[in-house]
């Protein structure tokens, strides 16, 4: 059998013929392996906190410097007497010579992939020497980019298209420029005479949810070997056997099972995540083991449908797990850190549970980051983690294992890649690799080509003909080469060897259309933020068939605001130069402004303006989710199939458009999204009409202007479900509490249909106490109009309360006249009031270490009590924020 000697003690590395990290000749010790330079030196305190004020740019000079790590390990005879004996290392970042006692092993230049070299020959019994020297690669990126040509892209430095490495560390508009390098990921010496070198589980499922389980085994050899192959249910117990033979190191079997036989693996909300277990043992003719390889699977059976819709122009483009069609929402996934060797394992967990806490089902692992560890899709897989669910009811609907689908992308972002042959190498070999290591997991859906590159042609007029469909035509030649590695390398590398399904990017819409085509494939929708900059009202307007990209910016946690402000408090206002260099968003001054000018009256005290750049993002992206799953209107009326924010999380403490900041602090946002997500939500619209006089032929002043009143409601189980429909209409600025209360519709009881949006009412406002207004300076009143879902025995399944906007131009009570209060019980904070209250954050009082809350960003009507959970709040007072609050 194989044996495995980790190499991972003793590492030490130095900057080569010395520098700022330390003196030509001196070798640091490394505080942990795998490790890279900017993490050691960090924790050495020889470089400053890249994180806090303008440190960035204090440590550039790491990325242009050559390093070297080295260790020694010993070998013993019993390894040595092993026909083979690897040296095998899983990641190096990025240009690296590996040299063992003296002998150059090989040069690296992908950090994407793992290399395995033979190295018996180099090694000896007892103390053996390794050192991997780590040239610049931006350097050796700019002499690529002399020799092949420069390419346009957006973010960064244009010579990391010529570079197989994470693009977001040349900067991006979320991220800081930090070039790091060294061993990444584990190093290991591994002797034996044959070994498993693939193992490919295929699984079947067929529309009758029949499965067929196809298992491949590949030796490193063309030897003749036997195998037993065990497939196994979750607790372990054998459910099927084969014994097989292997000649010329190949050798396979199929185990079928009927309908109801194998159980199923779900994505979170529908079901449980089962994993299978397939054990094989290899042995040689002789009955000798020679290897062994374990892998979980889960059964199911996952399509992306494109079929026509009833009533609109193009495809469907949704998601199918084990017949059941599901409206996927969820986030996209940046690397959580800039130095990727201090995320734990502890840190993935915590990450990803927040996603399913926060009731979302997809994560979309984005081009420019990385292929994630395995631990990454273990655990959206459902590797028996559990999770604190601290929301009743509503919650309940949801079982407590992760179940999150992935979707993942290929490592290109936004650029005009090149496709010269030595390129092609690089990503054929990465591609392969990546393919083989992920495409048993059950939670992998779809493989995309690349993030955003087709949009750069198309930007660029790159002469992109969308209807050259030849297979003959050679996109190498042609200003957009890398369409040849996204039509034709990828997509033959992912179908030879998975059962994925390809897609030419995101977005990308397919038949002959352009990315930004709202009626085929999927949409990034940037005409909020960015493009045209539209108001977020207008979701319902900016709508696709899968939006995978979409979101608006707001400032993080004051606690982590104050750590990169660090101890220049005179920075600590929202225009200043370290705040500057903390959002690097181009243009984001304006466009923050742009948007709370629209929408709120806002104070620019830091505290302030974090809170309301929270609640314009808290409320901008709830609105999309509410107006997107209302298109979900049921089978052949998907007419929005998905909705992925951009994004779940930052790689450094800055202000993006995450919802949850560098330190895992969730931003308000998290919490509406949260709300929207939910099993069952209700929505409201209100738009104003206005009718002209038909008595008065081209009047400017003869008309009436009302306001149109729609609801709906969303239901994500596969059960209509049967609810109360609660609505009453509040006037914010009655002349006393008593009167607050203007109109309540007599409760009614609705059906929701199973997995889809039902349309509850449509109406008027006049008949909620609106009057009609008959000229502009008619001020309407400030009614608020919450609705609720309630269940037989009066549990508020849903809520949602609608206010007139836009925010700004509302006169909010004195906070003496609200009756707002707080009533603390332990880790429950009950919040109540006799008036109506927007956007409540809630904050210990102490500003101290923050509690763990399970909502904000929370509407408040009377009679309507909300209570949420506060772990860690430990007998401390609880402040709240909120519009009218009196900051502005």
């Amino acid at each position: 059998m194989p044996s495995i000697l980790p190499i991972n003690k003793n590492w030490s590395f130095t900057q080569v013929g010395g520098g700022e990290a330390n003196a030509d000749g001196e070798w640091i010790p490394a505080s942990q392996f795998p490790t890279s330079t900017h993490a050691e030196l960090v924790k050495l305190k020889k470089i400053p906190d890249p994180f806090v004020g303008l440190h960035e740019w204090d440590v550039q000079w790491l990325g242009e410097a050559v390093w070297a790590f080295k260790t020694t390990f010993d070998v013993t005879e019993k390894e040595l007497a092993e026909p083979n004996v690897d040296l095998v290392f899983e990641g190096l970042d990025t240009n690296a010579v590996v040299e063992l006692n003296g002998h150059k092993l090989a040069e690296t230049n992908n950090m994407f992939v793992s290399y395995r070299l033979p190295a018996k020959e180099h090694l000896k019994i007892g103390s053996n020497d390794l050192l991997l020297t780590f040239p610049s690669s931006y350097l050796i990126g700019k002499e690529l980019e002399a020799t092949h040509g420069k390419g346009a892209l957006w973010n960064g430095d244009s010579s990391r298209l010529h570079v197989r490495t994470a693009q977001y560390r040349y900067g991006w508009d979320w991220g800081p420029v930090l070039l790091t390098t060294g061993p990444w990921k584990p190093v290991y010496l591994e002797a034996y005479s044959i070994r498993i070198d693939d193992l490919r589980i295929s699984t079947k499922v067929d529309e009758s949810l029949a499965a067929v389980i196809d298992v491949t085994v590949a030796l490193s050899s063309e030897a003749s070997a036997k195998a037993s192959i065990v497939l196994k249910d979750a607790s372990g117990k054998a459910l099927k056997t084969a014994d097989i033979s292997i000649s010329n190191g190949k050798g396979s079997t199929s185990f079928e099972a009927k309908a109801g036989e194998l159980e199923l693996w779900w994505p979170v909300g529908y079901g449980k995540q089962v994993l299978h277990t397939v054990d094989v043992q290899v042995a040689d003719e002789g009955g000798k083991p020679l290897d062994s390889r374990t892998q979980k699977i889960g059964v199911r059976r996952l399509r992306i449908v494109q079929d026509p819709l009833e009533g609109e122009e193009g495809l469907t483009f949704l998601f199918e797990v084990n017949n059941v069609r599901m409206f996927c929402g969820g986030s996209n996934w940046i690397p959580a850190d800039s130095f990727l060797t201090n995320i734990s394992d502890d840190r993935y967990r915590e990450w990803l549970q927040l996603m399913v806490d926060g009731n979302q089902n997809m994560i979309r692992v984005w081009g420019g980051g990385i292929y994630e560890p395995d631990i990454f899709y273990d655990i959206c897989d459902g590797m028996g983690t559990i999770l604190d669910v601290t929301e009743i009811k509503t919650n309940t609907y949801f079982p407590l294992e992760l179940g999150l689908l992935v979707w993942q992308d290929s490592m290109f972002g936004c650029g005009q890649y090149p496709a010269y042959d030595d390129y092609i190498k690089r990503v054929e070999i990465e591609t392969e690799q990546n393919v083989k290591r992920l495409r048993h997991h059950p939670s992998l859906a779809i493989w995309a080509g690349n993030n955003e590159d087709y949009q750069v042609a198309e930007q660029l007029n790159l002469g992109l003909d969308y209807n050259d469909e030849d297979l003959n035509s050679d996109f190498r030649k042609t200003t957009f080469p890398a369409r040849y590695i996204y039509e034709r390398v990828l997509p033959s590398i992912v179908n030879a060897h998975s059962d994925v399904f390809y897609h030419r990017g995101s977005p990308y819409s397919g038949y002959g259309k352009p990315t930004t085509d709202r009626t085929y494939g999927d949409l990034h929708q940037w005409n909020v933020w960015h493009g045209s900059q539209e108001p977020w009202h207008n979701w319902d307007k900016l709508s696709g068939r899968f939006v995978s990209e979409f979101g608006m910016q707001g400032y993080p946690d004051i606690r982590t605001v104050d750590y990169w402000v660090g101890d220049n408090k005179a920075e600590r206002y929202p225009q200043s130069r370290t705040m500057n260099n903390h959002n690097k968003a181009d243009g984001f001054e304006r466009r923050l402004e742009l948007y709370l000018m629209e929408n709120f009256k806002h104070a620019f005290d830091i505290e302030s303006y974090v809170y309301y750049t929270q609640v314009m993002q808290a409320e901008t992206l709830a609105s999309a989710y509410r107006l997107w799953r209302r298109n979900w209107r049921g089978k052949g009326k998907e007419y929005t199939a998905g909705a992925l924010v951009w994004q779940i999380n930052d790689c450094w403490p800055v202000t993006s458009w995450a919802i949850v900041d560098y330190f895992l602090r969730p931003k308000p946002a998290y919490f509406s999204i949260k709300r929207e997500l939910r099993p069952f939500t209700v929505g409201m619209t209100r738009k104003e009409v206005t009718t002209y006089s038909p008595n008065h032929p081209n009047t400017r002043v003869h008309f009436t202007s009302d306001y149109s009143l729609e609801i709906w409601g969303t239901n994500s189980t596969l059960e209509e479900k049967t609810v109360t429909l609660d609505v009453k209409t509040f006037d914010l600025n009655a002349s006393d509490a008593s009167k607050v209360l203007v109109y309540e519709m007599p409760q009614k009881e609705v059906k929701l249909a199973a997995n889809a949006s039902t349309e509850l009412f449509k109406g008027s406002l006049v008949e909620f106490g609106q009057p009609l207004r008959t000229k502009p300076s008619d001020v309407p009143r400030t009614l608020i109009v919450s609705t609720r879902l309630l269940d037989s025995d009066g549990t508020v399944l849903a809520r949602y309360a609608n206010w007139p906007e836009p925010f700004k131009f509302v006169h909010f009570p004195a906070p003496s006249e609200l009756g707002f209060k707080i009533a603390v019980d332990g880790d429950s904070v009950t919040l109540s009031t006799d008036r109506p209250l927007k956007g409540v954050v809630l904050d210990v009082a102490d500003g101290g270490e923050e509690a763990k809350w399970s909502d904000q960003a929370i509407d408040l009507v009377p009679g309507d009590p909300q209570t949420v959970t506060a772990k860690g709040l430990n007998g401390r007072e609880v402040k709240a924020r909120y519009l009218g609050d009196g900051s502005a």
